[in-house]
């Protein structure tokens, strides 16, 4: 009787790193990463070469030199006797700032363009309509100078905010006045808005290239901390419903949780806002907002928002009408078919092509630059730039830090997508 043999394994041979397919993968990627580093190395070699003709070598010593040059809008002290290094963090904040409310303000804006797309409303829907498509066909660059124009050349001077006794006399109003109950001032030279000020702060730590403050961090801290304890509420009262069919009451622990520590903090330590007012030819005192700031953000937002309401329609319409048949069946009304069913199960859909948009809006920033607003573009790949002669230097730095900040957000984001994805059980 037959009976079945392994088959003997042949020996190990060179040719079969070419003709088996259970090597030749290998070999491929191996080729392939050889070439790249020989191609890698000859860029260097030939980079340092031709720096090297020009009497220049490759270092960043330069970043520690004295900038000598004013940025208007800071979050962090700053002057013109600081460091480009210096430089480059007041840019690279200026960066987030923006890039982090502008992300919050079109991703709200685009999901309620996105679904009142679909409204039944014929008027609502073609308004909608109008605005995604003019914002996506015109560059954002024009946006951006249209919106700072507007707010340049519309907003009053500072000298119609005055208030004369023959005014006074005659009973006359000046020709503008502050908005949000006297503490705001928008004026052709920017935005004047309450500053927040600490009797009691917590003073700052000093690391050498920068300075934390340590009242800011301490703020943040504990709204962090509250956030954190009532997602914690929130899903023990989730379990005690599913384990028990009632939900216990969340509201007061919740407002309690996250309102009374930072309330408890602002008032031991102090705080109070300090209101712009009129002094000589200028408001005096609060936080000046550039008009470059807000005509970026306002141009950022507009622009990324008609995106992204795209995204969210498209999003809603993957989504089968049965889903909205079964919850209207049930008795809920649209706006909670919404935002119970059809929004969270679309996110599963809107969030991956939602991350492009974020990293386009981050990396439109560099347009700011068009309106002096100092960014990273600006500061480190502008002026520092120009100043220093370290082109290479500059442009290799920026490339690195604008692709961390991407690599970030892809990251987060994409912790959150599988956060929402259906689970198999």
């Amino acid at each position: 009787m037959a009976m079945a043999t392994d088959v003997p394994k042949d020996s190990f041979r060179l040719s079969m790193l070419i003709y088996d397919t259970r090597y030749r993968s290998y070999t491929i990627q191996l080729v392939v990463l050889v070439l790249f580093a020989m191609a890698v190395a000859w860029l260097l070699n030939n980079t340092v070469q031709n720096l090297a003709a020009r009497g220049k070598e490759f270092n960043y010593s330069f970043l520690w030199q004295r900038a000598g040059y004013d940025i208007g809008q800071h979050l962090i002290p700053y002057t013109n006797d600081s460091t480009h290094f210096r430089a480059l963090l007041v840019g690279l904040i200026n960066t987030l700032v923006v890039a982090f409310f502008g992300c919050i303000l079109a991703t709200i804006l685009g999901v309620i363009v996105g679904v009142l797309r679909l409204s039944n409303n014929w008027l609502v829907s073609r308004l909608m309509t109008v605005y995604v498509e003019i914002f996506r066909n015109v560059p954002l660059l024009l946006w951006i100078l249209l919106s700072y124009v507007i707010l340049s050349e519309v907003t009053p001077a500072p000298r119609d905010f005055r208030v004369t006794d023959e005014m006074v006399a005659a009973g006359q109003e000046p020709a503008a006045s502050m908005i949000f109950m006297d503490t705001v001032a928008v004026t052709n030279r920017g935005t004047n808005v309450p500053a927040p000020l600490f009797d009691r702060g917590l003073g700052t730590l000093d690391l050498g290239f920068m300075s934390l403050n340590l009242t800011f961090l301490a703020v943040v801290a504990v709204i962090a901390g509250s956030v954190f304890v009532n997602r914690r509420i929130l899903s023990s009262a989730r379990a005690t419903q599913e384990a028990t069919g009632v939900r216990p009451e969340t509201w007061w622990k919740s407002l309690l949780v996250l309102f009374a520590p930072i309330i408890v903090l602002l008032i031991a330590l102090g705080f109070h806002l300090e209101i712009p007012e009129l002094r000589g030819f200028n408001f005096q005192g609060g936080i000046l907002v550039a008009h470059s700031f807000t005509a970026l953000l306002i141009a950022l937002t507009l622009y990324t928002a008609a995106f992204i309401a795209e995204i969210v329609r498209a999003g809603i319409m993957a989504i089968s009408r049965g889903q909205s048949e079964a919850a209207f069946a049930l008795g809920l009304r649209p706006r909670r078919t919404m935002s119970l069913i059809i929004l969270p199960q679309a996110l599963r859909v809107i969030i991956p092509p939602l991350i492009s948009q974020y990293l386009n809006l981050t990396k439109n920033t560099s347009l700011g630059i068009a309106v002096s607003y100092l960014d990273l573009r600006g500061t480190l790949g502008g002026i520092t730039l120009n100043q220093t002669g370290r082109e290479l230097e500059c442009m290799l730095l920026m490339m690195l830090i604008y692709l961390a900040i991407s690599l970030t957000i892809s990251t987060l984001m994409n912790m959150y997508n599988r956060s929402v994805q259906l689970k198999a059980r």
